[in-house]
């Protein structure tokens, strides 16, 4: 039972984790490129980062 909640939460968390860091990496090199839209670009790279952070809370549900 317990090692099932640390599986799921392992699994749970590394996607997220590589997503998040796949987004910003990408949303840095988007406002090098163009800096006069990093206020646009910012708040999209927040928001795909919430929806990612979700699937890891999903997952902490889950585990419990």
């Amino acid at each position: 039972m317990i090692l099932r909640g640390g599986i799921i939460i392992a699994i749970g968390g590394i996607a997220p984790a590589l997503a998040i860091g796949y987004i910003g990496a990408k949303s840095v090199e988007a406002i090098g490129r163009n800096p006069e839209a990093a206020g646009k670009i910012m708040i999209n790279m927040l928001i795909a980062m919430a929806f990612a952070e979700a699937i890891a809370i999903y997952s902490l549900i889950l585990a419990f």
